[in-house]
């Protein structure tokens, strides 16, 4: 039985060597649950230590535990299929190549520059990114973005008739038991991340689209803690998950519905990480898991050594989890 040792110490690594300010993480293994919290919460404007039950801004991981899942519910009803054309939903998006496994695997080739993104409203940015060309990836390469992920939570609210945010809540969060995941998350009981015009972001995502999407945002939003995520993660392992644990793309590297597939593309370990710091590595094969909540974003969102250091946790996983 794994004991991640190594890992666990490469992650305490970056609280001590403040890489980081803090580190909340876990491991399941074969059903077994270990948590640890070391560091702090925030060293600006004052150091406050972390007890570990904060709510972290996810970042993209909404994106695995939000609206794939989702999407994944709404091809079990049969009210999608996954080679429907995004165009049979989104009249506005112009290419009739692409479709909604292009979205959910990260090959649809939609890229291009958005001028004065930021300063869009909801609506804007959304006409903006439908207006996007389809390059010659298309298909060919897995270029990960948001615009797919975007793109498929205005295709779950044609559904629902609700914003994509609030039909997770409803048919995704509550039903899995995840108590404290939220996209409204009480300011006060979150990981602050870095200043936004002289302001530090407490309880407000990070990420500039989801703050002008804000319910229509389906990239990015959530907020939850580690036993959250550790709940999803232990799901994450159950049998009627095993079909997530496949390259759909057949190319290198691939994608699996949503998730990055590791080792080598082989797809018996699903990853996926936040731009703010959190990671997620589920081993179906062997039914261990890895969490890691942090938050490299602060108080500078620029943190390289971070993503160094990311790389080396993950292959240390790969090789305690075997």
């Amino acid at each position: 039985m794994a004991s991640f040792e190594e890992t666990k110490a490469q992650i305490i690594d970056l609280a001590n060597k403040q890489v980081v300010p803090g580190v909340s993480f876990g491991f399941i293994n074969s059903s077994q649950t270990q948590k640890y919290t070391y560091g702090n919460k925030s060293w600006v404007p004052e150091i406050t230590p972390l007890k570990g039950d904060e709510l972290h801004d996810l970042a993209s991981l909404t994106k695995v535990m939000g609206t794939v899942p989702l999407i994944l519910k709404m091809l079990d009803d049969k009210l999608i299929n996954l080679h429907d054309p995004v165009k049979k939903y989104l009249p506005e998006f112009k290419d009739d190549r692409v479709e909604l496994f292009h979205l959910i695997t990260h090959t649809s080739g939609i890229k291009g520059f958005i001028p004065n993104r930021d300063a869009l409203s909801c609506e804007e940015l959304i006409q903006a990114l439908l207006a996007l060309p389809v390059t010659d990836t298309f298909n060919k390469k897995v270029v990960y973005t948001d615009t797919g992920l975007i793109f498929l939570g205005l295709i779950a609210e044609k559904f629902y008739k609700m914003p994509v945010q609030d039909a997770i809540m409803k048919y995704i969060v509550k039903p899995e038991g995840l108590k404290d995941a939220t996209f409204e998350p009480d300011p006060t009981r979150c990981v602050p991340t870095y200043p936004v015009a002289g302001k530090m972001l407490y309880g407000i995502p990070n990420d500039p689209k989801a703050r002008q999407l804000g319910k229509h945002c389906g990239s990015a939003g959530m907020f939850a803690t580690l036993d959250d995520v550790m709940k999803f993660a232990s799901d994450m392992l159950k049998p009627d998950k095993e079909f997530l644990y496949h390259n759909y793309t057949k190319l290198n590297p691939g994608r699996s519905l949503g998730w990055d597939v590791k080792p080598d593309g082989s797809g018996h370990v699903l990853f996926h990480t936040g731009y703010t710091g959190e990671f997620l590595a589920v081993d179906y094969q062997h039914q261990n898991a890895m969490v890691v909540m942090t938050n490299r974003v602060h108080p500078n969102q620029y943190n390289e050594i971070f993503l160094q250091r990311r790389e080396t946790i993950l292959e240390s996983f790969l090789n305690e989890s075997k």
